[in-house]
Order: structure tokens, then C-alpha cells, then sequence
């Protein structure tokens, strides 16, 4: 039975169910949800381009930033933890760099946490030169401590989330189904109003957005994890301010498609992406009440800029790689890169510089 159908069945026996569960069924159902079933989400054969599918430069910066970080800790082991790492072409790119320092590279562990079997027989075929290497994790608690960096790269963005559209109170969405999905409202819970209250939030009449209450667990299960180290959060998104700014009175919803995009996730259920943007704002203080400390904010492009783009450029190009008629992939990461955002946050860490954070902004 397809996914589509088991959230008709659970909409019948409960007469409807959030959007939160809709997606969270669409996007996870196990073996049958769009990020649990078999078949490839990225890359020219699947929905949309992640930044690791367009060469090994992003990689190669990433481990430029975890290599400093590596010597900021001044340890002889590292951790590296990387929550959903697609086919594995970022962690591939970031150890076939890591290979030229021998003394760090025998130093790390890297742990891969996937929820999808299909995902994970696909990333060891993937990272089979680094057997040994790598584990594969459901969980950030299985590792027990951590001192290092825990990754992630467009995850968050994925995580399920509650819809919410302001009336005369607050109201959250919920899905019917009567032939087709509709939407219904439903007085929003205390939880969801806290969260805007938190972030001083007065919504205006009609204005409808998303709230990922996940994203505030998520960060505060990897506080706990993390003993000493960084968190490197690469993703879609804005502070609280410019992303409930009345620009986006709509919300930041967007589906993927065999490379189109729309904003329905009620087509193609199942089968297609569902994201929304992500609050930094929220990363920042949920973290902060557990122990991270703000360690910088930037976009992608100034991240890599800043890591020495155009130096390792150079280098490949001295080594054969042409770039006489331009990169049509590197001119993509770039522009991709003015809209993806790169968070760090650190833990028991003195206080740091880091190469990647040279052009940081302010974040509140």
C-alpha cells in the first residue's frame, strides 16, 4: 500500500490529522515515504541539486573549516557526525581531503546518521574506500559524548512542521480527506503559541507560515550529545525576524518534482520533497538554553569565499582542471549560495576564530 493510502486510513480514523503528520508520513513513513523508500531524491536523476552534487569543491571547503576546528580543539580524536548524508558525496569529498593531514585523518570517527535503509546500503557502496571509517547510526545517543563537529548539510530543512495561519486567533492546519486532501483550521495549542510569543511574534491577520518545533528538539539533543566542539548547521533559512517578515505572509513551503518546483504537498505524495525554511533564531537560543555558544553566521557563498574558493580553484587548475570557458557548476554552488545560510555554534570551546565566519552576521 502506498504511503498516499496509509494517510488516508489514519485521516478515517481520526476524521483529519495535522500537517505536521501528513508530512511527516509523506516524507518518513518507513519503506514508503518519500526520504525511506528506494529510488534517488538528488542528483540529475532525482527532484533537486544539493551543493555536494556539484563537484568536490564544497566538500573540500567543509573539511578545510572541520580541519580547524580539529586544531582549535587541540585533541588527538575527532569526531565527526553527519545527520542524512544523501548518497555520501559530501563525507567522500570531506575525507579525500582529510587523507592529505595522516595525523588527523587517523584520528577521526565518522558517524552517519540515516533514517532510510535504502540510504544506507547506498552510502557504504558509495564510501566503500573508507571502510573502517565510518559508522551508521539511528541515533546522535548511541555514540555517547562527543568532542568534534556534528554536520548537517540541507536536513533541517526536511523536518516535519507544524502549518499555522492567523484568524482572529492563532489556527493550525489540518488535512481532511473527502476524494481529495483539503485543508482545515483548527485553534492552534499552547506550544505553537509560545513559540511565537518567544520570538515576539504578532502575526497580522491571514498570515499563514510554518512553525518546526522538531528543529528546537533536534538542536537540543545534540547540545547534550556534544561534549566539546562545533555544530555546523548548512541550510535554507533566516533569522526569526526576516522569516516571519510580511514578505513571506504565504510562508516558505516549496515541493520538488523531477527538478520543478510547486507548492502543493498534497500532488505527487510521496513522491515529491516537502521544505520549509529554517528559524536560525531558534537554533541559536534552544541551543543556547542547553550550553552552545553563538560562533558565527554567513551565507554559503562567503562561507566558501572565505575558506579559500578561489585559492583551491587555482591549485586544480594547476594540476589540469580547465576553467577557460567558466564552471557552470561552481557559477550554480555560488548561487545557490546567496540563499543558503551556515551556522555555527560552539561548546566548552576558548574563544575562536574561524576562517569560514570572516564576513559573519548578526543573528538574534
Amino acid at each position: 500500500m502506498i504511503v498516499k493510502d496509509k494517510i488516508i486510513d489514519k485521516i478515517r480514523s481520526a476524521d483529519a490529522v495535522s500537517f505536521h503528520d501528513f508530512m511527516e508520513m509523506a516524507l518518513y513513513y518507513p519503506e514508503a515515504g518519500y526520504y525511506t523508500s528506494p529510488g534517488e531524491k538528488t542528483g540529475s536523476k532525482g527532484d533537486y541539486f544539493t551543493s555536494p552534487y556539484l563537484g568536490n569543491i564544497f566538500g573540500a571547503m567543509v573539511a578545510k573549516q572541520l580541519e580547524e576546528m580539529w586544531m582549535q580543539l587541540n585533541e588527538a580524536s575527532f569526531t565527526i557526525v553527519e545527520y542524512g548524508a544523501g548518497n555520501g558525496a559530501l563525507c567522500y569529498d570531506i575525507l579525500t581531503y582529510m587523507r592529505q593531514n595522516a595525523k588527523m585523518y587517523n584520528g577521526i570517527t565518522y558517524y552517519i546518521i540515516e533514517k532510510s535503509p535504502f540510504m544506507i546500503e547506498k552510502e557504504k557502496v558509495s564510501l566503500r574506500a573508507f571502510d573502517g571509517k565510518i559508522k551508521w547510526i539511528r541515533s546522535i545517543k548511541e555514540i555517547g559524548e562527543v568532542t568534534g563537529c556534528i554536520l548537517s548539510n540541507e536536513v533541517v530543512d526536511n523536518f516535519s512542521v507544524h502549518q499555522v495561519v492567523m484568524k482572529d486567533e492563532l489556527m493550525e492546519v489540518f488535512v481532511e480527506y473527502d476524494g481529495n486532501f483539503t485543508e482545515i483550521l483548527r485553534p492552534a495549542g499552547e506550544e505553537l503559541k509560545d513559540y511565537l510569543q518567544r520570538f515576539n511574534l504578532a502575526l497580522p491577520r491571514n498570515y499563514r507560515t510554518e512553525i518546526n518545533l522538531e528543529a528546537e528538539d533536534w538542536i537540543r539533543e545534540i547540545a547534550v550529545a556534544l561534549k566539546k566542539g562545533f555544530v555546523l548547521t548548512i541550510d535554507y533559512g533566516y533569522s526569526a525576524a526576516d522569516l516571519y517578515d510580511q514578505k513571506k505572509a504565504a510562508g516558505t513551503l516549496l515541493c520538488y518534482h523531477n527538478h520543478r518546483i510547486n507548492d502543493n504537498p498534497f500532488l505527487n505524495v510521496g513522491e515529491q520533497d516537502i521544505t520549509t525554511h529554517v528559524n536560525f533564531s531558534a537554533l541559536l537560543h534552544a541551543g543556547a538554553r542547553e550550553g552552545l555558544q553563538y560562533a558565527g553566521f554567513t551565507n554559503q557563498s562567503y562561507f566558501l569565499i572565505s575558506l579559500g574558493l578561489a585559492e583551491y580553484i587555482r591549485k586544480m587548475e594547476q594540476n589540469g582542471y580547465n576553467n577557460a570557458n567558466g564552471n557552470p557548476s561552481l557559477a550554480l554552488l555560488l548561487n545557490m549560495g546567496q540563499k543558503i545560510k551556515v551556522f555555527v555554534q560552539q561548546k566548552e570551546c576558548k574563544q575562536v576564530f574561524l576562517s569560514g565566519m570572516r564576513f559573519s552576521l548578526l543573528l538574534e
